[in-house]
């Protein structure tokens, strides 16, 4: 794992800037970063979207950065496979059918990681990752901004010079609600799992399914966040100020002053850091 990756690029009416970068404590220790960005585009023109998939690997593991990249890897591939009908639906607004699809293809991300712990002989919490993923088409008349994924981290609007908190809530049971409208689909469709007789088994807790679609107005900032950025934004106004006062130029920044401004430390926090910047033209 490379200590920092940093991407950026112009499509359609947006500017992306992305960077995933070993924490202090990481470096510290010698340990490798537990997060992992990929950003790719798939088709072209007016059909063509942009995916920024981020993970982070669990605490204290030491496969946990191998977790991560199989996690952005694997939902690259899933999305790939269907880029198409997902650019469709992000054109024409059908939210149901796009949190129902991108459910689906998480469950089944995340299920590849359970499937490849149990080949490892790991328990399945030690084999895991959040995953948190943009979907941005390159139609410079589309304005759809979609975020899903499952697990922690944060997503916020710079708008006016305001940064706001805009991560989708979750059910105060921390499950997903059932039923179509709320996307949960089976991990294994058409393949059942009689209970056992001999003893209860223990699933596995599983993270919230989270979806957000929003339409992008001129000049607003999207910020994308692994744990590593989310807790300092919220828990330090003056890192979430310096941002803001930083990134709420007419420009976007370029690559170095990008890098630059998401490295400022605040005393406490110390993971690694990931996040993605779209700023709308």
């Amino acid at each position: 794992m490379p200590d920092t990756v940093l991407e950026g690029g112009r499509f359609g009416g947006s500017t992306l800037r992305a960077v995933s970068q070993r924490g202090d404590s990481a470096r510290y220790r010698g340990e490798a970063r537990r997060d992992a960005l990929l950003v790719v585009r798939f088709g072209a023109g007016e059909d063509g979207i942009v995916l920024v998939a981020t993970a982070t690997g669990a605490r204290a593991c030491p496969e946990a950065h191998r977790a991560a990249t199989e996690a952005v890897r694997s939902i690259a591939a899933a999305v790939g496979r269907s880029h198409r009908r997902l650019a469709d639906d992000i054109r024409a607004a059908r939210r149901g059918d796009l949190k129902s699809g991108l459910h689906r293809l998480t469950d089944r991300t995340l299920g590849r990681l359970r499937a490849t712990a149990a080949e490892r002989g790991l328990a399945p919490e030690e084999y895991t990752a959040s995953l948190r993923c943009l979907l941005l088409p390159t139609d410079a008349q589309c304005r759809t901004r979609v975020f899903f994924g499952a697990g922690e981290g944060g997503l916020f609007r710079l708008r006016g010079g305001e940064l706001r908190d805009i991560e989708p809530e979750v059910p105060t049971d921390g499950q997903p609600r059932s039923g179509p409208e709320a996307g949960a689909l089976t991990l294994d469709p058409g393949i059942g799992r009689p209970p056992s007789p001999y003893a209860p088994v223990e699933e596995p807790r599983r993270e919230p399914f989270r979806f957000h679609a929003s339409i992008a107005r001129s000049g607003d900032v999207l910020l994308l966040c692994g744990t590593g950025l989310a807790e300092p934004l919220r828990g330090s106004p003056p890192l979430a100020s310096r941002l803001a006062e930083e990134w709420s130029a007419p420009e976007p920044p370029g690559l170095a002053a990008f890098l630059a401004t998401s490295q400022t430390r605040v005393k406490g926090y110390a993971d690694d850091r990931t996040l993605a910047a779209v700023w709308e033209r």
